[in-house]
């Protein structure tokens, strides 16, 4: 993991970060330098200043980054509707078991949200935008749409069950739709990746 430098700077990210809440920013700025706004839960969604709030700051991108469980994916749908959707980079934290060590009970799904996923996943998924000044953002990906039809991933029979097998071989949560499939692997992979995961599938 990429540390502060000698003066004590955290790494610079320019694109400013959605999350839920603030301990999810906590986690996020114990490791970077950057522009975290929080929805506040579901608050965003009667909140007509967050909204406008995050649409103002949103002219270079925006970093999308929401819990993997039912209400995480309510909140990244509702900012993923008032932003144009070239404007976000739709990042994802793995499903993964557990309780928050601050909680005393688990969530209502029982998974770690952004805030205890672990210090090394939040790194790997933000350390691509990392920038110093000048430093262009992260290109995203060229995979399209036909060519996830092409590779069984959308409209065949048994294509969700692909889409899982892929989303588990890249740490994405499971059950996702195809558009937001599409937006998160052209952040996070390739399409030769891709390709070399789909050809790697055997149906049970």
């Amino acid at each position: 993991m990429r540390k502060a430098d000698t003066a004590g700077t955290l790494p610079r990210i320019r694109v400013p970060i959605i999350v839920e809440g603030r301990y999810d920013k906590a986690a996020i700025c114990s490791l970077f330098s950057a522009t975290v706004i929080t929805t506040e839960g579901f608050g965003i969604f009667n909140s007509a200043e967050k909204q406008a709030l995050i649409r103002r700051v949103s002219g270079d991108g925006i970093i999308l980054l929401t819990d993997s469980d039912g209400g995480g994916k309510q909140i990244r749908s509702f900012v993923s509707g008032i932003i144009s959707p070239e404007r976000i980079y739709q990042l994802y934290i793995p499903r993964v078991e557990g309780k928050e060590r601050r909680k005393v009970h688990r969530s209502k799904e029982g998974v770690l949200g952004v805030e205890g996923i672990g210090r090394e996943v939040l790194y790997k998924l933000l350390s691509p935008f990392v920038c110093d000044d000048g430093q262009p953002l992260p290109e995203r990906g060229d995979v399209s749409s036909v060519e996830l039809y092409t590779m069984g991933l959308t409209g065949a029979t048994g294509s969700s069950e692909l889409r899982d097998f892929v989303c588990e071989r890249l740490s994405l949560p499971c059950g996702m739709g195809a558009k937001a499939f599409l937006a998160a692997v052209n952040i996070i992979s390739s399409e030769d990746e891709l390709r070399e995961i789909v050809s790697s599938y055997r149906p049970k």
